[in-house]
């Protein structure tokens, strides 16, 4: 798989995450949540994210 699918699936899986957490624990886990939507959207305007740098490090590849 390619950086960008796993950015996908990991956003997806700490916004699912986080609203369940918020859901049994705390509400202040959606803090998480909105800190990830938030990114997305820097994301989109910088075409730079901190996880797609690190799952490059990781050797994950680009999409081409």
């Amino acid at each position: 798989m390619h950086v960008e699918r796993y950015l996908r699936l990991i956003a997806g899986v700490v916004i699912l995450l986080s609203l369940l957490l918020a859901q049994i624990w705390s509400d202040k886990w959606l803090w998480l949540t909105a800190f990830v939507g938030l990114n997305l959207v820097q994301s989109f305007f910088t075409n730079w994210c901190p996880m797609m740098t690190l799952l490059e490090k990781l050797g994950v590849r680009r999409c081409q």
